[in-house]
């Protein structure tokens, strides 16, 4: 970022788009300074598009289904992103596996519905996080936003907070407490990175304290 210009956000994301509203609403109340000015699906029919066109966000379809491995569709990917002077990616319950490619390492951020590393990696989204919680029988869940690598749910943790799992718990439930918290997090997560306050050192992401005036 320059100046008071707005952080620029891409959102890739495959299903409704409920995170991409939360993020559009806390935008629009002045909480985080940014714009999202693209957002990119998985999946052509994915809701989250309509959100995106409704508020006048270029929203663009590069279905994983239509290209022949993961590479190739990190080809379009890539490409579509070149178009936009993006400054962060936002992985807003996005399914497939996005690879940095030596441009966007410490630019990318991901939400996870567990606390990782627990209930994570390839094939832990969505029921399935919650339905694993509950058969596992923990105490504790939770939500992560964490900046990403090239592995599925992995790299520096920037935000996680905990969620009690109680014993009448099913997924939905669950699922309500653990999203509330999602909520809160990704638009803290993306406004302290707009405010230049995360380091990356290692595997952590280390926050620091905003200036003091005087």
């Amino acid at each position: 970022m320059s100046g008071n210009d707005p952080l620029r956000i891409a959102v890739l994301l495959s299903g409704n788009g409920t995170s991409l509203e939360n993020l559009f609403e806390h935008i629009d109340a002045g909480h985080v300074p940014a714009e999202v000015v693209v957002v990119i699906s998985s999946k052509p029919d994915a809701f989250g598009l309509e959100r995106a066109r409704r508020r006048g966000v270029p929203a663009v379809a590069v279905p994983r289904k239509s290209h022949s491995d993961v590479t190739a569709f990190n080809d379009a990917l890539h490409a579509e992103l070149a178009e936009y002077d993006v400054q962060l990616i936002a992985l807003l319950g996005f399914l497939s596996l996005f690879q940095l490619r030596g441009k966007y390492e410490g630019r990318t951020i991901n939400v996870h519905p567990a606390l990782i590393p627990a209930f994570s990696g390839q094939g832990f989204y969505g029921k399935k996080v919650y339905d694993a919680v509950l058969a596992m029988g923990v105490k504790l869940t939770g939500a992560t936003v964490h900046f990403t690598d090239d592995e599925y749910d992995h790299g520096p943790i920037i935000l996680q907070e905990a969620v009690p799992v109680l014993e009448d718990d099913t997924h939905e439930t669950l699922a309500s407490r653990v999203t509330a918290v999602e909520r809160r997090l990704v638009p803290e997560a993306i406004r302290l990175f707009a405010e230049g306050r995360i380091e990356i050192d290692g595997n952590h992401a280390r926050i620091r304290r905003s200036s003091l005036p005087g």
